[in-house]
């Protein structure tokens, strides 16, 4: 504390004995008594985090008591209670003040641990990392349990619905909790309208497992919007990888849910895919199916046909996509090859595995094809790259973009349409 700052604080505390002293004589207006002798104990307390501390003045012959808590809070009383939402040492000041004066101030430091030492706290916020991580329902069967109060398992979800997959959970070392359900949040077994929540959370350390989770703030869950209990989950495996998490129910019932972090391209996979195995056309109704170019200007090398003008051996072209990361091009007779000119010849249907991420471009995610010889629409449409970016998409339609368009690569833009 600079001289200035514990001039003012010296005379707040003294200003109750001049006031009090008004209609005294000049006599009066000296202080009577020992000058206090400023002191104070304190207890941190490691059963849940963000920390708190008890402070209590030990202190002589006073009875004002000004607190500097080191992370430039303050308060007064003779006991006092703070919390530290931050790991590190505080040095903490008590300025006593009593009928002789003020009394020199006691300052201690007051480590407060880090909590980020505890795997699991770490893995839930990633403490190693930006210090805050997303969570989502994972996508696997089994991502919600109901089990009764001995552990014996009553239900088990398989596929999700979609207002399920699309939640976030936020989790901050800061102790921080968000909710974001992306539109709607699923409840009384259908999609309802949106419950997102903010507030704080505590973690309670155990004895023999991962710790707890308690949520503080009116509605607040995690997974589902049920009535847990004291709205505390146990914390039954945490890695960089998956959450999983029991809160007990009011009848006594419990639910364990699984997360994952959350991908921010997983919408869109299930969009490409439909949850499940999605199949995909050509959409040759619309104006410039395929269109030819660069990054810069797709269509810079063609612009693209009138509707209804594809081949017929392309347009009844089918193309699904699978949860399971697996690409089946159907050409039925034949396959259009490209060529100048371009004809219908044997077809090449097939499978090939795909590798599904975020965009390395222009686009909303992207997938690659890793079989050789493997396309979509157009034979010559990135022959060796095999690489497709989602432009745009939504439940009935979706523009890809073949090639990367690095270097002034070709690109090929493909309208398509769900069967």
């Amino acid at each position: 504390m600079n001289m200035f700052t514990r001039l003012a604080a010296l005379g707040l505390l003294a200003a109750p004995l001049l006031l009090a002293s008004c209609e005294k004589d000049a006599k009066d207006y000296e202080l009577e008594g020992a000058v206090p002798q400023s002191s104070f104990t304190y207890q941190v307390n490691t059963t849940e985090y963000p920390a708190t501390v008890t402070f209590t003045s030990t202190s002589q012959d006073g009875f004002l008591y000004q607190w500097n808590f080191g992370d430039n809070t303050r308060a007064s009383g003779n006991t006092v209670t703070h919390t530290y939402t931050r790991p590190g040492t505080y040095q903490v000041e008590l300025i006593t003040a009593g009928r002789g004066g003020t009394g020199i101030s006691a300052t201690q430091a007051v480590v407060i641990p880090d909590v980020c030492t505890n795997s699991a706290f770490s893995r839930l916020v990633d403490c190693a990392g930006s210090g805050t991580r997303v969570w989502s329902f994972s996508t696997d069967p089994g991502a919600i349990v109901r089990e009764s109060a001995t552990g014996t398992q009553l239900s088990s979800s398989t596929t999700l619905n979609n207002c399920q997959l699309d939640d976030q959970f936020s989790f901050s070392n800061n102790y921080s909790v968000n909710y974001e359900s992306a539109g709607q949040t699923f409840q009384n077994g259908a999609c309802g309208s949106s419950l997102n929540r903010g507030g704080s959370f505590v973690y309670r350390p155990t004895t023999g497992g991962l710790g707890q989770i308690v949520l503080k703030g009116k509605g607040a869950f995690i997974g589902l919007p049920d009535s847990v209990a004291n709205k505390t989950y146990d914390i039954l495996e945490a890695t960089d990888t998956k959450l999983r998490l029991r809160g007990t129910n009011p009848d006594g019932t419990r639910t364990i849910v699984t997360l994952m972090p959350f991908d921010a391209t997983a919408p869109i996979k299930r969009l490409l895919t439909g949850g499940s195995s999605k199949t995909w056309l050509l959409d040759n109704a619309a104006d410039a199916v395929i269109t030819v170019g660069t990054e810069a200007n797709p269509k810079q090398y063609y612009a693209g046909g009138a509707p209804s003008s594809l081949p017929g051996c392309q347009a009844d072209d089918e193309y699904t996509f699978s949860m399971t990361n697996t690409f089946t091009y159907n050409a039925f007779a034949e396959t259009f090859v490209a060529g100048n000119p371009g004809s219908c010849s044997a077809p090449r249907s097939g499978t090939s595995a795909f590798v599904f991420g975020p965009s390395a471009g222009a686009g909303l995610a992207q997938f690659t094809l890793t079989q050789t010889g493997a396309f979509i629409a157009a034979t010559d449409a990135s022959p060796t790259e095999r690489v497709y970016r989602i432009i745009s998409i939504n439940n009935t339609r979706m523009v890809l973009r073949a090639g990367s368009g690095q270097s002034g690569g070709t690109v090929f833009d493909i309208k398509m349409i769900a069967k």
